[in-house]
């Protein structure tokens, strides 16, 4: 029988603006059934209120246990900005749930030691630091962490101003740039932009999709059989 991926959504914006998801899904998992879940207010519920409440950890532990309930053998979270509720949920559920910037932090960490977190979001910035610095306390390594918020950019991009949404992440990643020895983009929504950052930036520019789905995959591989 084919493995289940269960991916749990905050907004539309893998569902009908930036779909880059669905084409790695189709790449890298060709045979796992992938099921969706989306409570489509629950990013700007998170944004509005500075980050995750007690509201917003109860709404993603509800689409977590239905996700488990509906036969998941692996759920993604694929929105940052609910790192904290992840963290509550995993210890509530029997089913494993990934976050969708876990590999790519992780291969950060590995990678330099002063690292630009350039997000769209401001509530993403939060848990993005808070995971690397996660993952550099793991590995025992010191890390100096540089945020930056291309302000506008994904209200511009979730309105339809591409163009818009593109210069402001631009130029948020040259302000970053020079004090960091690689860039991280804390929004999913902006890989399609990492060849362009990494070309006027000089840097590594790590998006967390395909390395994400990559770490998926393998963890599906090593899934009992249901």
């Amino acid at each position: 029988m084919a493995k289940r991926l269960a991916v749990l959504h905050t907004s539309f914006v893998f569902i009908n603006v930036e779909t880059m998801m669905n084409d790695l899904f189709r790449e890298l998992l060709p045979t796992t059934q992938i099921i969706h879940f989306v409570d489509s207010s629950l990013l700007a519920h998170v944004m509005e209120n500075g980050g995750v409440t007690r509201q917003a950890a109860r709404r993603f532990y509800h689409m977590a246990e239905a996700a488990q309930d509906a036969g998941a053998d692996l759920i993604l979270s694929a929105c940052s900005s609910v790192g904290p509720a992840v963290d509550a949920v995993r210890q509530l559920l029997d089913v494993p749930i990934v976050k969708i910037d876990d590999a790519m932090t992780e291969r950060a960490v590995a990678s330099g030691s002063s690292i630009g977190v350039l997000a769209t979001v401001s509530s993403t910035l939060s848990p993005t630091v808070s995971l690397l610095q996660q993952k550099a306390q793991t590995v025992g390594k010191p890390v100096q962490i540089k945020p930056m918020l291309a302000q506008g950019a994904f209200e511009a991009l979730m309105a339809g101003r591409r163009d818009e949404h593109d210069q402001a992440v631009l130029e948020a990643a040259k302000a970053v740039a020079p004090q960091a020895d690689l860039i991280v983009l804390a929004q999913a929504s902006m890989t399609r932009l990492a060849p362009l950052l990494a070309q006027e930036t000089g840097l590594t520019v790590l998006a967390s999709p395909r390395l994400c789905i990559e770490s998926l995959r393998e963890l599906l591989e090593q899934a009992p059989e249901r």
